[in-house]
C-alpha cells in the first residue's frame, strides 16, 4: 500500500445501523471487519493524521480531542469482550439500536456524574474512567482505564445507552479512592438527600468493600445516618398529615409504671397502642445483634398488647400509601384486640 496516500474514510453504508458514537470509536477488529489492517489503522494514527488510537485496540476515527462521550464508549470497548472470543467487543453488532458490551461496566467518580450527582467532576474533567470487570480478566489499566476487578459484576443500570454501576457500587468505588473527608461526606450526602438510594443500600457496599475501618469514611457514614433518619421522619410526618391519620405522639419512650425502659417510638397512638417503628438500621458488622435488640423490643411490646408497625425509609419513599393503609389498618383493629397493659408514655 502507497503509504502517501490516506486510507479512503469508512463507507457508512455497513455502520449505517449503529449509533454516531461508534462510527467515530472502533476497535482493531471491527475495522478489520470493514477491510482495514491493523498497520493501516496505525497509519492513519501519525502525528498530524487523521485518527488517534485512544486506547490499545480502540480508534477514534477523527482529530482534536475525544468527547466524554468517546472516551466512555473507548472505555468499555477496551475492558468489554465478546463472550467466547477473548477480543474487545464492538458494540451494536446483536442489537443494532443497543449496544451491547460484555462484562463490563463504568463505576466510581465517572457513573455518578452519569447518575446526575452534582458533587462529581464533569466527565472531561476526569483523567481517568473506572470500569469494572470481571478478576479474572487479563486487562491493565492503561491511559484514561482504570480497571476495578470485583469477584461478582453488579447488575448494570443503562443510562444513556451505556452499562453503569448502582449509584451504591459506584459510591463505594469513588470513596475508594477518595482520601478528602470532605468530598466523601458531599458524594454520601447527596446520595441521599438527591433520593438516588437509602443510606443502608450506601453502608452495605461500603462494607463490602472494607471502607469503615477508615475514619473518615466512618465520619461520612454517621452524617449519612443521620440524614438519612432525618428525611425518613419527614416522610413519616408527611404521611400522617397527607393521608389523614389522626394525630399520634412522635418520637416517644415508653416503660411499664414503676418498671423496666421498653424503648423508644417515632409515633405511637396510646388510645389504639399502635407504634411506629423507623428501620434506619445500616448493615454493619454487628447488623445481626442490632436486629435481634429490634425483634426483642417488638416482641415485648407485642405480648403487651401494642402493635408495632415496621416502616423502612425505602417503603416510606416508594410506596407511601400502601404504608399509610397498613397503620390504618393497625388503628381499625385496635377495637378487636384485647386492652393493651399500661405503659407510661415519655418524651424522647
Amino acid at each position: 500500500m502507497n503509504h502517501n496516500t490516506p486510507v479512503p474514510p469508512l463507507s457508512p453504508r455497513p455502520l449505517r445501523h449503529l449509533a454516531e458514537v461508534h462510527r467515530r470509536v472502533m476497535t482493531a477488529g471491527r475495522l478489520r471487519a470493514q477491510g482495514v489492517s491493523v498497520a493501516e489503522a496505525n497509519e492513519q494514527c501519525r502525528p498530524g493524521g487523521p485518527w488517534q488510537q485512544l486506547l490499545p485496540g480502540v480508534f477514534l476515527l477523527h482529530p482534536g480531542p475525544p468527547t466524554s462521550e468517546e472516551r466512555l464508549h473507548a472505555v468499555l470497548m477496551y475492558a468489554a469482550r465478546e463472550r467466547g472470543t477473548g477480543v474487545p467487543a464492538q458494540p451494536g453488532a446483536e442489537d443494532p439500536h443497543r449496544p451491547v458490551y460484555a462484562e463490563a461496566v463504568i463505576t466510581g467518580l465517572a457513573a455518578l456524574t452519569l447518575h446526575g450527582f452534582s458533587s462529581t467532576p464533569p466527565l472531561l474533567s476526569l483523567d481517568r474512567i473506572d470500569v469494572l470487570v470481571p478478576r479474572m480478566r487479563r486487562l491493565r489499566s492503561t491511559g484514561s482505564a482504570r480497571i476495578v476487578r470485583t469477584s461478582a459484576l453488579p447488575a448494570a443500570e443503562q443510562v444513556t445507552g451505556l452499562p453503569v454501576a448502582p449509584v451504591p457500587r459506584a459510591l463505594a468505588d469513588a470513596v475508594t479512592e477518595l482520601t478528602d473527608a470532605g468530598a466523601v461526606r458531599r458524594l454520601l450526602t447527596e446520595a441521599v438527600r438527591g433520593g438516588h438510594c437509602e443510606p443502608a443500600a450506601v453502608v452495605r457496599e461500603l462494607n463490602n468493600a472494607k471502607l469503615l475501618s477508615r475514619p473518615h469514611v466512618v465520619d461520612a457514614v454517621d452524617s449519612l445516618l443521620a440524614e438519612g433518619r432525618a428525611i425518613a421522619e419527614d416522610r413519616l410526618y408527611r404521611m400522617v398529615r397527607e393521608y389523614g391519620l389522626p394525630d399520634p405522639v412522635w418520637n416517644v419512650d415508653l416503660r411499664l409504671p414503676g418498671g423496666p425502659h421498653l424503648g423508644g417510638l417515632d409515633a405511637y397512638w396510646p388510645e389504639q397502642a399502635v407504634a411506629v417503628e423507623l428501620d434506619t438500621r445500616a448493615p454493619r458488622q454487628d447488623e445481626d445483634a442490632l436486629w435481634s435488640e429490634y425483634a426483642r423490643k417488638r416482641e415485648h411490646l407485642e405480648r403487651l398488647g401494642i402493635t408495632v408497625v415496621h416502616i423502612t425509609p425505602r417503603k416510606l419513599r416508594d410506596a407511601m400509601e400502601q404504608q399509610a393503609t397498613v397503620v390504618r389498618t393497625a388503628l381499625m383493629a385496635s377495637g378487636d384486640r384485647d386492652p393493651a397493659a399500661y405503659v407510661v408514655v415519655l418524651p424522647r
